[in-house]
């Protein structure tokens, strides 16, 4: 019997129970507590031993203190972490919230301008950071800009020293006050040396008080130690862009001193892209923070990282089944050449033909992976009732598993195809379940042969009305989620309008699926035309495009050449 995925429970729709609630609307807080900071000797020492300070030999300075972690959710092999989403606000503020979520305390602190105009100082204010392991803040834009009196002696005397003297008390006065939120974000580290590079250190030392040392160079920083490293916090950060964004900089910069792993992730998608699946699968995370509005919401962003974490990757790689690849399949019954190509040939020679049929779409696919596949007819419309009265015929999974696994061991993908009668579309579905669990085993209806309760075999086109498709739709979504599965494929054939009624409620809100129409309509190049033009018109929003391409019906068959110059171009070719 082929190996499916454990189920696990149903991802959780809200955060965890005893969690703190965010800074940001967006998500949910990752760490316990009321936002107080305790001393390092109050500190929990959960996580791997984050929450306690050790000294640094060279300064007598304590080492910052990290936040202590929740643990992950869910139970077996690969437990699904706590995720949340910092996003909204400025950079100034996101690497302030930011530095909170990760740190209790920090002896020393960062400030640098939220500014790409002075990458210079940026890198510098990096650098120091990461030697003083401490968590880097963005200062808003322009912010604390003295006045010309004020420049100079003031900015040179609080370089050496945590308080003014009288004699510069004016000029000190005459400075731009720093935002009041970042000086609270300041204090909350509890830093005793704060280093601000590209800004004027006079009024940065008057409202933190005498009692922190505001300096402009590195040299003037004290040695620290590391602090005890989140080791199970993952930080997923855009990648880098054309130009250094101060706010990435600054999230990169905390969680690496913070001992967490740093994964930029392109698209926000963790599940889109193979580098961030094995990472994380690799890391196997108790924590996960998104930084930025791209990851979405925290319950969107836990619920793709929770499949991320299990390494299971689709055939042609990542766990998003479209635009990442192309399927180039062979349709029809194992044994039965009258259905389609598929039975034309024993098992291996199947193999063999969908390779080589997929082989013709790599030169015209631009990089993309082309993955063949086998499309199964799974359930055969037939012109007697059988012992059920349903004019279907249902394979046993027995009978299909051998050409699932062997097509799995090929690296190709398999799509089961329903040919209902007069039976439950939803029916039909569950019983092939245990070869749905398998990661690279999609589903597709084939409302053609669809009947009504007074209908006959072959004497009119069938057709299904969408609420029966939507039973099907969450039933297998429902499916994927449980045991962690990479995103399903769902096949929904037609070359009518009318066989999927009320089409227009097409439920297209699963994250969980990748919905395809295929324009199944044969004849000359001029009808299949006017059908896609029909079927792309109709589309629902969210829905991929597919075509079949027939040996026998089509007058004459389109070469792959022509097949891709469709607009838009099919995800998904089958051959019939």
């Amino acid at each position: 019997m082929l190996s499916a995925r454990s189920p696990r429970p149903r991802v959780a729709r809200a955060c965890l129970a005893g969690l703190a609630v965010a800074l940001t609307a967006t998500g949910c807080s990752l760490f316990a507590g009321s936002g107080a900071h305790p001393s390092a000797s109050q500190a929990s020492t959960a996580g791997k031993g984050a929450g306690q300070a050790t000294t640094s030999p060279a300064s007598g300075l304590p080492a910052a203190v990290t936040r202590p972690m929740a643990g992950p959710a869910g139970r077996g092999p690969v437990p699904v972490p706590a995720v949340s989403v910092l996003a909204g606000g400025t950079p100034s503020s996101v690497s302030a919230r930011f530095s909170q979520q990760l740190f209790v305390s920090s002896p020393v602190v960062v400030v640098a301008a939220a500014t790409s105009a002075d990458p210079g100082s940026l890198r510098a204010a990096s650098s120091a950071a990461g030697r003083a392991h401490a968590p880097l803040l963005l200062a808003p834009p322009g912010q604390a800009q003295p006045s010309p009196a004020a420049a100079g002696p003031t900015a040179a005397r609080t370089a050496t020293s945590a308080t003014t003297p009288a004699s510069h008390a004016t000029s000190a006065s005459q400075a731009a006050a720093v935002n009041a939120g970042l000086i609270a974000a300041i204090k909350r580290l509890a830093p005793q040396v704060v280093l601000v590079a590209g800004l004027p250190a006079a009024p940065f030392a008057r409202q933190l008080g005498a009692d922190v040392s505001v300096v402009t160079s590195v040299s003037r920083l004290p040695q620290t130690s590391a602090p005890a490293p989140l080791r199970g916090l993952a930080v997923l950060v855009p990648p880098p862009g054309t130009g250094p964004s101060p706010v990435v900089t600054a999230v990169t910069v905390t969680a690496r001193d913070a001992g967490a792993a740093v994964i930029p992730v392109p698209g926000g998608d963790p599940r889109a892209d193979p580098p961030v699946i094995v990472a994380l699968a690799r890391q196997r995370p108790r924590q996960v923070i998104g930084v930025g509005q791209q990851f979405g919401g925290a319950v969107a962003l836990r619920e793709r990282v929770s499949m991320a974490v299990t390494g299971v990757q689709l055939p042609g790689g990542g766990q998003v089944v479209f635009p990442g690849r192309r399927l180039v399949a062979l349709y029809g019954h194992p044994g039965t050449p009258a259905l389609g190509v598929l039975g034309q040939q024993d098992l291996a020679a199947s193999v063999a033909r969908a390779r080589q049929t997929a082989a013709k779409y790599v030169p015209l696919s631009d990089g993309l992976p082309v993955v063949p596949a086998f499309e199964i007819i799974a359930t055969v419309a037939e012109a007697s009732p059988g012992p059920d009265k349903a004019y279907s015929a249902v394979t046993p999974v027995a009978d299909i598993e051998p050409w699932v696994r062997q097509a799995s061991a090929a690296g190709m993908y398999v799509v089961l195809d329903l040919q209902p009668g007069r039976a439950s579309l939803l029916a039909q579905a569950q019983q092939y379940a245990p070869l749905l669990r398998l990661p690279n085993v999609g589903l597709a209806l084939d409302a053609e042969w669809k009947l009504q309760p007074a209908q006959l075999p072959l004497k009119q086109i069938g057709h299904v009305d969408v609420s029966e498709v939507n039973a099907v739709i969450s039933w297998l979504a429902t499916l994927t989620d449980t045991y962690r599965l990479p995103q399903k494929l769902l096949v929904l054939h037609q070359f009518q309008l009318q066989m999927i009624r009320d089409e227009a409620r097409l439920d297209t809100t699963h994250d969980d699926l990748a919905i395809v129409v295929h324009m199944d309509g044969q004849g000359t190049p001029s009808m299949k035309q006017a059908t896609w033009r029909a079927v792309v018109a109709a589309l629902p929003h969210g829905v991929f495009l597919g075509w079949k391409d027939f040996l026998v019906k089509d007058h004459p068959m389109l070469t792959p050449a022509q097949t891709m110059t469709e607009t838009p171009t099919p995800v998904m070719i089958s051959y019939q």
